[in-house]
């Protein structure tokens, strides 16, 4: 796991060709990796992409969201199993 680093900017332009703290995080410019990267002529596909592919970080998202959706259809199931419940119990009191 690679660990960068962010240093507070002591430049105040913020114009489209300053560079900020996160650009060689997302254009995938990683000064660690650099070597390890083809050049940017032959890579496919956008650069965080490639970021996230390369760091095995798209496969922690893609749990985290599958997590987040069993727990949404788990909270469902057993919504609607108390709702039942009590619409039996009201049937059988009236």
């Amino acid at each position: 796991m690679t660990v960068h680093i962010l240093l507070p900017q002591q430049q105040a332009d913020t114009s489209a060709g300053a560079s900020t703290a996160y650009d060689s995080v997302w254009a995938g410019g990683d000064e660690a990796n650099a070597s390890a990267q083809p050049p940017a002529s032959q890579q496919k596909g956008n650069a965080l992409e490639q970021t996230m592919l390369s760091h095995d970080k798209l496969y922690v998202v893609l749990a985290v969201v599958l997590l987040v959706w069993l727990g949404v259809v788990a909270l469902l199931v057993r919504t609607d199993r108390r709702l039942s419940a009590l619409e039996h119990r009201l049937d059988d009191t009236s």
